[in-house]
């Protein structure tokens, strides 16, 4: 499948799995509390604070659509992916709203945040009201205890990647105490790619694969979610504003330690030692953006990236996946990661 195929076909995609999944989605809030749920329904972007129906972004739906794909590559119809598609887009939604109250973000997708829009102890409680209805829907289907299993370690790697998101703020730019490539990496997968793998696995769980594909899906997963994520670092600091919704040199402006900063820093040349000095400053962005690039921070980061893409198609080539849905799984993750690059 060419490049210009999959970009064509990846919205398609997307586009059909969220119609496969909106109705089951709908169905869960609906059994939250009431108030609950229209901040759920605010989060998803179905409604405005009050409850009037709104039509915001709620999200391209990557991980459902991941579920849905992953019970279709275990030759089983969509339908069978949808509990999984819903326990994870509950899971993900959670996690933002969590997020984004620890990072004291004040808008997603050009909205106030729920924490912002209702207050910090609604938006904890209906987080915890996400996970519950999350738990809930898998443990209601045949693979219950299994899948709950899955959910289980992709939950536990999600947490494991926020703390470490958390505590490197607080590290040194260099030093012994620095933060290495490596440890982002890792940390990548787990607050990243964890999620990723997690809903393809799932999703091939309820569709009947055997354990070798569970496995093999959950692996794509987890390199996509790096490759996905140091592909998101590069945009954040090189990306279109008018494209990526971020304002220019916006992870510089929050001084975030991301892969391309990171390498940089590593580099063996006199640019990482300037870039040091100006980050420890945190004035002039556009010269740190500069010298990131000089210190080879940029290609490194495309390189890591296009290192994750071919191991995620070297796992889908071993794996005995359905023909059509393993099509559509790498026109997706071709559109994931080689977005405005």
């Amino acid at each position: 499948m060419t490049a210009l195929t999959s970009a064509l076909a990846a919205p398609e995609v997307l586009d059909r799995c969220r119609a496969l999944v909106r109705p089951a989605l709908e169905e869960a809030v609906g059994r939250l509390h009431p108030w609950v749920g229209e901040m759920a329904g605010y989060a998803f972007g179905w409604c405005e604070v009050g409850g009037a129906p709104a039509k915001a972004s709620g999200g391209k739906g990557v991980r459902q659509a991941l579920a849905v794909l992953g019970a279709e590559a275990a030759g089983a119809p969509g339908r069978a992916g949808v509990p999984a598609a819903v326990a994870v887009e509950l899971v993900h939604t959670f996690s933002l709203l969590h997020d984004d109250i620890m990072d004291g973000d004040p808008a997603r997708r050009r909205r106030p945040t729920v924490w912002k829009a209702y207050g910090t102890g609604p938006a904890v409680l209906a987080g915890d009201g996400l996970f519950a209805l999350a738990v809930e829907t898998l443990a209601v289907t045949s693979a219950g205890p299994e899948a709950l299993r899955l959910l289980s370690v992709a939950l536990g790697d999600l947490v494991r990647g926020q703390a470490d998101d958390l505590l490197f703020a607080g590290r040194p730019w260099t030093g012994p105490g620095r933060v290495r490539p490596g440890e982002y990496r890792a940390l990548a997968e787990h607050k990243t790619g964890s999620l990723l793998g997690g809903a393809a696995a799932l999703g091939a769980r309820l569709g009947g694969a055997p354990p070798t594909v569970v496995s093999a899906l959950d692996r794509a997963g987890r390199h996509l979610g790096i490759a996905f994520q140091v592909v998101d670092d590069v945009l954040g600091i090189w990306g279109d504003p008018a494209v990526t919704g971020k304002p220019v040199h916006g992870d510089l402006r929050e001084r975030k330690k991301t892969f391309p900063v990171l390498a940089a820093l590593d580099a063996p040349c006199p640019a990482a030692g300037r870039l040091a000095v100006v980050l420890e400053s945190g004035r002039d962005l556009a010269e740190a953006a500069a010298l990131i690039e000089e210190a080879g921070g940029r290609e490194a980061a495309l390189a890591e990236a296009r290192r994750h893409i071919a191991a995620v198609e070297a796992v889908l080539a071993d794996a005995p996946l359905a023909a059509g849905a393993s099509d559509e799984l790498r026109a997706l993750l071709d559109f994931l990661v080689r977005r405005d690059l």
